[in-house]
């Protein structure tokens, strides 16, 4: 499996604060990220897996709604995070 807990817990770690902080804004969004480039990668190789393709847009969509609060919130972490996430060019 390409999610373990130990991956879990490290994403939480570097992006939420700590390992038993998973609703962090942050985390999730770093969590979403992994997840995303993960299905990506699924579909390059399997371009007919239309079951996954949705789950991907879903979870587009999830991180964008949590990206845009977190730009209200804190415009400052908002950058960083995008920046160390890499997600805009």
């Amino acid at each position: 499996m390409y999610l373990t807990k130990e991956v879990k817990a490290e994403i939480f770690k570097k992006h939420g604060g700590s390992e038993s902080n998973t609703g962090s804004t942050e985390g999730q969004i770093a969590l979403f990220t992994h997840r995303i480039n993960h299905l990506t990668e699924h579909l390059k190789r399997n371009h007919k897996d239309y079951n996954t393709e949705r789950s991907l847009v879903a979870l587009v969509g999830k991180r964008r709604s949590l990206l845009d609060y977190l730009k209200k919130k804190d415009i400052a972490k908002y950058r960083t995070l995008i920046k160390e996430l890499g997600i805009r060019k």
